[in-house]
């Protein structure tokens, strides 16, 4: 069965609008977990517009489901989830001052950078990811440079699926093989919601985990959070 991950950063850019503690991140989260989720993300960035440094801290004791921290692997970065140590670690190739990931790693030209990096989480035992776009040499580095999973970023299906779904979803089954093939795990993220979800989820049945955030939270506001994340596990099924 794939897991859901429910990305909180959202639920944090609305509580730093006004400033204190309202809505309750923490409590969010935990809230997920309750209704079902199995797992929570957060993208702590270096201007901490949402996700803050605390928030990371506070949680990490508190979350009974899998923790799953994602970020652009800067010195900071690197040093918060080493004392951290979440169960997953996901690479984006994020600026900081993008305003959401919107690309995969080139895992052939970074192939390095991301060797040392994954070769310093794997060896503090912490599952490692790389975000890439559903292209077969970039999970094919991403699989040589030393990452347990890949994580497709899936904007581009989004895109295409209102337009022909086949058609949006063929490049990310094959790229879903090829790391299958190669022995890795496989999560996706990005601009997935209750309209596209369960048909990228039929052509790959084997994905680990997908991680959900805007759409998830924007449709909480309308259906409420516990019959949200329902909904969500249902196009997992």
């Amino acid at each position: 069965m794939t897991k859901l991950s429910v990305n909180i950063n959202k639920v944090a850019t609305l509580r730093n609008a006004r400033g204190g503690n309202v809505p309750d991140v923490v409590k969010v989260a935990l809230d997920c977990e309750k209704f079902g989720a199995e797992g929570i993300t957060v993208h702590p960035r270096p201007d901490e517009r949402h996700i803050t440094r605390a928030d990371v801290y506070a949680l990490r004791p508190l979350l009974k489901t899998e923790f799953n921290m994602e970020g652009y692997p800067s010195p900071d970065f690197i040093d918060l989830v080493l004392r951290v140590k979440p169960h997953q670690v996901t690479l984006v190739p994020d600026s900081p001052d993008q305003i959401t990931s919107n690309s995969g790693w080139d895992t052939k030209t970074n192939f390095d950078f991301l060797s040392e990096v994954l070769d310093e989480f794997n060896n503090a035992g912490i599952r490692t990811s790389v975000f890439v776009s559903a292209d077969i040499e970039m999970v094919e580095y991403a699989a040589k440079a030393g990452a347990d999973r890949v994580e497709l970023y899936t904007e581009p299906y989004a895109t295409e699926y209102i337009h022909n779904p086949e058609k949006a979803v063929l490049p990310f089954v094959e790229a879903a093989k090829v790391a299958r093939g190669m022995g890795m795990g496989l999560n996706a993220g990005h601009d997935l919601s209750l309209v596209n979800l369960n048909f990228l989820y039929k052509n790959i049945p084997w994905m680990d985990e997908v991680s959900i955030g805007h759409a998830l939270i924007s449709d909480a506001l309308y259906l409420g959070l516990e019959k949200t994340i329902h909904e969500y596990k249902n196009c997992l099924r």
